[in-house]
């Protein structure tokens, strides 16, 4: 309940807004991706959202965050770290989690860096390999900076082929006006 309270006294006091498309976030469990992720605020928006819908959720957060005092924060606010130079399997890690809780939401920005001097780096595929082996769908969240709003635009359940779905992933955003750079097929 405080954390309601304080996730909306945020998006009044920063004059933003959010919209969630019916059933985007009917499911149990889920891999919740963001675009752009363009500053740290998106995280800090994003988190304010979550508590406003009392969506317990886990956000992969790089290792090196996670020192004395600001870990232990981190660690509280659901947030996992991640050594983003060496996998160490975690998909499979991921995947177990999925299984050991009746609800959870583990959410990640696929584009990983935000990329230098303005580049676009193709977004990481990680969080559709979890989604896959947890056998749980992908919902979709976009951050407009330009209109002050957080959206939740829906989701789609891994099929068999990542390409496909990658495509559809992109074609939603690209509805919205953001380009998803898509890796390019093996």
């Amino acid at each position: 309940m405080i954390g309601q309270l304080l996730g909306k006294t945020f998006f009044k006091a920063t004059g933003w807004t959010y919209e969630i498309a019916p059933d985007a976030l009917s499911d149990p469990k889920q891999v919740l991706i963001g675009f752009p992720h363009t500053t740290n605020m998106d995280t800090v928006r994003a988190m304010a959202l979550f508590n406003i819908l009392a969506l317990p959720y886990h956000i992969l957060v790089k290792q090196e965050l996670f020192k004395p005092v600001l870990g232990q924060l981190l660690t509280g606010l659901g947030c996992i770290p991640v050594d983003r130079k060496s996998s160490k399997n975690i998909v499979q890690h991921m995947a177990n989690e999925f299984a050991q809780h009746e609800r959870f939401t583990l959410v990640i920005a696929p584009e990983a860096t935000r990329g230098k001097n303005g580049e676009k780096p193709p977004i990481r595929t990680g969080f559709w390999q979890i989604a896959k082996a947890a056998n749980v769908p992908v919902v979709l969240m976009l951050a407009d900076n330009e209109r002050q709003k957080g959206l939740i635009l829906g989701k789609i359940y891994p099929s068999d082929d990542m390409q496909a779905d990658l495509q559809q992933i992109q074609a939603i955003y690209a509805a919205q006006g953001i380009h998803v750079e898509l890796p390019q097929p093996k």
